[in-house]
Order: C-alpha cells, then structure tokens, then sequence
C-alpha cells in the first residue's frame, strides 16, 4: 500500500486522530479502527491484516490518497 505523505507508516490512531475521514473511510470498509482504545498499529498493516483481497485493498488505497490530494 503507497499512501501519500508517508500515511501508511504512521500509527491507526494518530491518523485518524489527525484525519477523521480517513477512519471514515476504513469503517466504510467494516475495518474497525475507530473503536479501538490502543490504536498502535500502522495505518498499512491495519488493512494488510484484515485481508480484503488485492482489488479491495487498491480501493481503499486510491479513496485515501483522493482525500489527501483534495487537502
């Protein structure tokens, strides 16, 4: 996953902490990180992890970088 700004290495809560749509985005996918009280895990692992396939993974991807583009 090749997020701008370096997002994917960042941690799940900082980023959504910092960018609310982001976790809005995830959430739309049924990726839970809202909710989660630890948030320590990067933003590209959090959606390795849940293994959506290839073609999911591309469409969370492209809607990420689409909103840090409109930034």
């Amino acid at each position: 996953m090749k997020l701008h700004n370096d997002m994917g290495n960042r941690p799940i809560k900082e980023v959504i902490e910092t960018h609310p749509k982001i976790g809005e985005i995830l959430n739309k996918y049924e990726i839970g990180c809202l909710a989660c009280t630890i948030g320590t895990c990067f933003l590209k692992d959090v959606v390795a992890v849940h293994v959506l396939g290839d073609a999911i993974e591309a469409l969370i991807e492209k809607e990420i970088n689409e909103y840090l583009e409109s930034l």
